[in-house]
């Protein structure tokens, strides 16, 4: 298989052994790999991979075919078109999975659409219905909502019947944030205006925070997925007493394969049904062939994007 590897903090692409799938997994013909933050601090060396992943293969999430089966796998998965999230070492041609991590891609979208759709999408759906319990009628307050896990935010919030603002740093994509289903579109400096919120998704981290802490209804849940924006916030704990609210924060990549299977689970039950009627889609904000993968992690890197930006393979 080929694969896009980390050498002294560089990218390149090499020649490895193709896995083979075990007891209760499949081999996935990869067509389209997500890029995520993560991908960035591990080139960096700071987020290594869990036990079991590739410790030098990038990569969060995937898109591909069942090539193969391993022991234990029903004959129907032969063939289907899948995707998942990994430990490590989706950007590559092949990656084993669990069978019970698979997520059905459905017909109608394009690979490298879904090849961004696993990772932003359990992330999002993980912070906001599983931990902050997002119901009709709540006041959610995004950050980086351009971003990938920020527009898949902003459409699962919505569906719950949730009023949605979400904060940008500029505003270049007012109008597509909109179309998401964001009942407003603010920047940080207009917070001052905006109300209180029932659930802050945090995806800036500690410039954002520090600010949003002040506008916390009564029994507000805050969520912290990213800290592109500062790693230490000082926060009002007045603010928290008085508000009765809680601060929790989630990350998936650690986390055990049982726990990975429950998500899963979660995840065909009841987003992959919004994802099959086009209710749910991935903004792509470029795609790029593996060969160019230094190309495509700095374009990650830069600000103003909107969606998802995913490598695709080569044919076999």
């Amino acid at each position: 298989m080929r694969a896009v590897v980390i050498t002294d903090a560089a990218l390149h692409v090499e020649e490895r052994p193709t896995p083979a799938p075990g007891l209760g997994q499949v081999l996935v013909r990869v067509h389209a790999a997500g890029i995520n933050a993560a991908d960035l601090l591990q080139r960096a060396g700071f987020y290594p991979a869990p036990p079991g992943s590739p410790s030098d293969i990038p990569g969060l999430e995937l898109m591909g075919v069942v090539e193969q089966l391993g022991d234990a796998v029903d004959e129907h998965w032969r063939g289907a078109r899948v995707c998942a999230i990994v430990g490590g070492g989706a950007q590559a041609t092949h990656v084993v999975v669990p069978v019970s991590h698979l997520l059905n891609v459905p017909d109608h979208v394009h690979d490298p659409h879904a090849g961004g759709f696993a990772e932003a999408f359990s992330t999002a759906y993980d912070a906001l219905i599983t931990q902050a319990r997002v119901s009709a009628g709540d006041r959610v307050l995004i950050s980086g909502a351009p971003g990938g896990v920020g527009t898949a935010a902003v459409q699962i919030a919505r569906s719950r019947g949730a009023h949605v603002t979400a904060v940008v740093r500029q505003r270049l994509h007012v109008d597509a944030l909109h179309d998401l289903g964001a009942s407003e579109v603010i920047t940080i400096d207009q917070l001052t205006d905006a109300g209180t919120f029932d659930v802050v998704l945090e995806l800036i981290g500690a410039v954002h925070l520090e600010v949003a802490q002040h506008h916390l209804a009564p029994f507000a849940r805050v969520v912290v997925l990213g800290v592109g924006g500062g790693a230490t916030a000082q926060l009002d704990l007045r603010r928290v007493m008085t508000t009765r609210a809680t601060v929790t924060g989630s990350t998936l990549r650690a986390r055990t394969n049982a726990q990975k299977t429950e998500l899963a689970s979660l995840m065909r039950a009841e987003i992959l049904p919004l994802w099959r009627s086009g209710t749910l889609h991935v903004p792509l904000a470029a795609s790029f062939n593996l060969d160019d993968v230094a190309e495509a992690y700095d374009f990650f890197a830069r600000p103003g994007k909107f969606g998802k930006v995913v490598l695709t393979m080569p044919d076999s």
